[in-house]
């Protein structure tokens, strides 16, 4: 089901946001350093595998050879952002699943949906996560942010984004998923969620 390079490029992508997350703390000292390498690792790592294996599986489900593929350049592009930065802003795009066959648009549509979907059914999680104390409460408040940006950004329908497959499919489906991923992002930064 996973070829070795694919678990390796996965892992490597996996690391390399997490530094890109906690890259801001880098000056604060090695524990606190640590401490958020761990909590990204955890609330944005888990954020983005999720997201990438839902598309793979859902792929498989329809019968397609799907892989991941690292993006050397995305990767570079969000280490570089996140250092010139010093982490406030963050352009990460470290590689995508790959489908090695065409797609009718329903199953493209619902393919691409999976991983958004995923995003936001990892927000609830560590919602629930968040109203602990301590490192445990600090890592659903990330995972719960980054699981709804991830969603709402992959969302829209620019460029190969999941939200241009989504709504080619189905409109109807696509404009639920917006509005419900960038409303609970808009009232998650207005600090009515959390």
């Amino acid at each position: 089901m996973f070829s070795k390079t694919e678990v390796k490029e996965l892992a490597v992508a996996w690391l390399v946001l997490g530094l890109c997350f906690s890259v801001g703390y880098i000056f604060t000292g090695p524990a606190r350093f640590l401490l958020f390498f761990m909590v990204s690792l955890i609330g944005v790592g888990s954020g983005f595998i999720f997201h990438e294996l839902a598309h793979k599986l859902v792929a498989q489900k329809y019968g397609y050879r799907a892989e991941f593929r690292l993006w050397g350049t995305g990767l570079i592009i969000a280490f570089a952002s996140a250092v010139l930065t010093m982490g406030r802003f963050l352009f990460a795009a470290p590689g995508a699943v790959h489908i090695f066959a065409y797609t009718r648009p329903r199953e493209q549509g619902i393919i691409s949906l999976s991983g958004p979907v995923s995003n936001l059914v990892m927000a609830g999680v560590f919602y629930l996560l968040a109203k602990l104390t301590g490192i445990p409460g600090l890592i659903g408040i990330v995972g719960f942010q980054i699981n709804l940006w991830l969603a709402a950004f992959n969302l829209m329908p620019i460029g190969p984004l999941d939200g241009r497959a989504v709504m080619a499919w189905n409109k109807a489906v696509w404009v639920l998923l917006l509005a419900v991923s960038w409303g609970l992002l808009g009232l998650t930064w207005l600090g009515y969620i959390l």
